[in-house]
């Protein structure tokens, strides 16, 4: 049947309001990702360290199993902030792993296959847009970080024989606020650089380098300046001194070594805004190409 034949009538259905839209482009962005076996793979390797952390937490509220366990030793295993403290450092490092091979399958293959315009065609935003793809990779990280760290918190709170719980809900809040904070960095920074470049592979390798290459730079300021302010730059180091200093464990570096917290926020601060530059300059209904 010829086009002009058809009888075009409007949509009377139930239309999706606006702001329940963009989690369309997060359920399509979760299932691009889950697509692949190397991402079910990565997650589950994540997911590893806790069972061992796990371990860790029965050992030290059973001493009868510890005794039997570890070569019938009966020392005490501490269970403190310095312990979660690793729990989530293992976990965030992992996260950055996921964050490099998710992100750009979330924005990348958009690109390449000039999907943008026909995308923000649709009534969605770039807000919308950016902000669907960011709530698929907060859920994604989630899984891996905050959620399991609580829960173990809340099973340590649970198997100690001692009134353990309120006297460290402060681990539980420093947990939480670090596990955001770093999501928040990693969602945004792998977003705006797969928004850049187009080939999946590239894009996850200039995740890692964003991240890697200015620590060695920072570090090799702060040796030859004799300064601890080149460190700014070592998101690594930063985020481990913030999150030594959310749980309430003992420092991590030597005082000289030590930065401000307000440096540090600053600077994560600024560290947003620019990927937040970038991919407002990037995300566009519109790809002006100049020959």
């Amino acid at each position: 049947m010829s086009v002009y034949k058809h009888d075009y009538r409007p949509f009377a259905g139930k239309v999706t309001p606006r702001w329940m839209r963009i989690y369309v482009l997060s359920r399509y962005g979760a299932a691009e990702a889950w697509s692949s076996k190397i991402t079910v793979g990565l997650f589950v390797l994540s997911l590893l360290p806790l069972v061992i952390f796990l371990i860790g937490i029965y050992l030290a509220n059973n001493p009868l199993a510890r005794a039997l366990i570890v070569k019938g030793s009966s020392g005490a295993i501490d269970i403190d902030a310095g312990y979660f403290l690793k729990m989530l450092e293992f976990q965030s490092w992992l996260a950055l792993i996921l964050t490099a091979w998710i992100a750009p399958r979330l924005i990348s293959f958009d690109l390449a296959d000039n999907a943008l315009p026909i995308l923000l065609s649709h009534p969605v935003s770039r807000f919308g847009y950016v902000l669907g793809k960011f709530l698929a990779m907060f859920m994604f990280l989630s899984i891996v970080t905050w959620i399991p760290c609580l829960l173990l918190f809340a099973y340590q709170a649970y198997s100690s024989p001692l009134p353990w719980f309120a006297a460290h809900l402060s681990i539980a809040a420093g947990l939480f606020s670090g596990a955001i904070l770093w999501i928040t960095v990693l969602s945004i920074l792998g977003l705006a650089l797969s928004s850049w470049v187009k080939w999946r592979v590239v894009a996850t390798g200039a995740i890692f380098a964003a991240v890697f290459v200015p620590a060695g730079v920072g570090a090799i300021m702060s040796a030859i300046l004799r300064t601890r302010w080149g460190f700014l730059l070592n998101l690594p180091m930063m985020m481990s001194v913030l999150w030594q200093r959310m749980l309430g464990a003992h420092p991590i570096f030597a005082e000289k070594y030590a930065l401000p917290t307000p440096a540090i926020l600053a600077m994560l601060l600024a560290s947003c805004v620019c990927f937040v530059a970038m991919l407002n300059a990037r995300i566009r209904a519109r790809e002006v190409v100049r020959g």
